[in-house]
């Protein structure tokens, strides 16, 4: 499973790594809504939960679906359809940048955590189809009734909601936001520039594969691929592809596929974190683990290395059936074996299997 994106023609003029203070206050409010996904930035959440006004918490409560179960793409209107747009330099421009959009695109990307609007492919929406309304309104009702409200307000007065969350917005920044901002901007800007000068002087490849080891090019197919447990399509048309880095999104790595809209890629900045497997890898070690025999196995393996030989007078099993066992945990990452002069002995990779509650997470969270 994955989401790609087609670059067949895209010049490399019009591939860019920007930072996104919109983008990044999103993020920002993502991990004090759900600090379990950051366990770094945990002191940091409880420090800035603590200091909030009860008024703009409240506030914050009235819309955190926007970016606690999923990260609307109201926080990318940089994205949104016509020209190869770029991040704004400043939160103000950013947020001009999101009084561009119509009311009906405005309204799309709100209504994204319903689940219901066909993401990556041509659809009508609500305020222009009473049918796909009222499906969206009762997917709002099914979370509860602060999205129900929510929506309600949405479908009956766009400018109102955009004007109201404009404001939450810059209420955030002078809250708390502005100082992370001046924190991170210099670390985010310095990421950009180092991406962008592997793009110049190495190739897309190279730049992508210093993004994640969850991005990958295939230059014959002239495909970007984010490996993600969900499937999606995009191409970058008449725009661009943006990378926007985050000093807070780790262990994120969202890719913005919206039909018509400007493919975007948020990834976390360099060292921020160790690169988990991928999904394919994560599902062998998974499906290794889960034949009765291999997990009897892995309990010899665990306390010392130990042959084919000695392994199959331990279970009662043919040296080839052992064998075959050790093939399929070795593919997975999870076993290593070393030869002691004519005799082969293999031991768990313990780290390996240590990572792998972790490495599930992150692989469900990206």
């Amino acid at each position: 499973m994955s989401v790609s994106i087609d670059i067949t023609g895209l010049p490399p003029e019009r591939i860019s790594f920007v930072p996104s203070p919109l983008a990044e206050l999103g993020m920002a409010l993502h991990a004090l809504a759900e600090p379990g996904h950051h366990p770094g930035l945990q002191g940091w959440a409880t420090a800035v939960t603590s200091q909030l006004d009860p008024g703009l918490a409240d506030r914050l409560c009235e819309a955190d679906f926007l970016w606690r179960t999923t990260f609307s793409d109201v926080f990318a209107p940089f994205a949104g359809p016509g020209t190869h747009t770029l991040p704004g330099g400043t939160l103000a421009e950013e947020l001009d940048l999101l009084d561009k959009l119509t009311d009906q695109q405005f309204v799309h990307a709100a209504l994204e955590f319903t689940c219901q609007i066909s993401y990556d492919t041509e659809s009508a929406g609500p305020l222009e189809d009473e049918t796909v309304r009222r499906r969206a309104l009762d997917m709002a009702a099914a979370r509860g009734c602060v999205q129900e409200r929510f929506t309600r307000r949405l479908l009956q007065d766009p400018p109102a909601v955009r004007a109201w969350f404009r404001q939450l917005m810059q209420d955030c920044d002078e809250a708390f936001f502005a100082d992370v901002w001046a924190r991170v901007q210099p670390q985010l800007a310095a990421d950009a520039r180092h991406k962008t000068e592997l793009l110049r002087h190495k190739g897309l490849g190279e730049a992508l594969a210093a993004v994640s080891s969850a991005v990958s090019l295939d230059e014959e197919a002239g495909l970007v691929t984010v490996d993600k447990l969900i499937v999606g399509r995009t191409a970058t048309g008449d725009g661009g592809l943006v990378l926007v880095p985050t000093s807070l999104g780790w262990p994120h790595v969202m890719v913005l596929h919206r039909y018509g809209w400007q493919p975007a890629i948020t990834y976390p900045v360099s060292g921020s974190a160790p690169q988990a497997p991928s999904v394919e890898q994560l599902t062998r070690r998974l499906d290794a683990l889960a034949h009765p025999v291999r997990m009897r196995l892995c309990r010899h393996l665990a306390r010392a290395p130990h042959t084919t030989s000695e392994l199959a007078d331990a279970h009662g099993m043919s040296a080839p059936e052992i064998s075959r066992h050790l093939s399929v945990l070795k593919k997975a990452g999870l076993i290593t074996t070393r030869r002691r002069g004519r005799y082969a002995q293999h031991q768990l990779d313990l780290s390996a299997v240590a990572r792998l509650g972790s490495d599930f997470i992150e692989g469900v969270l990206r």
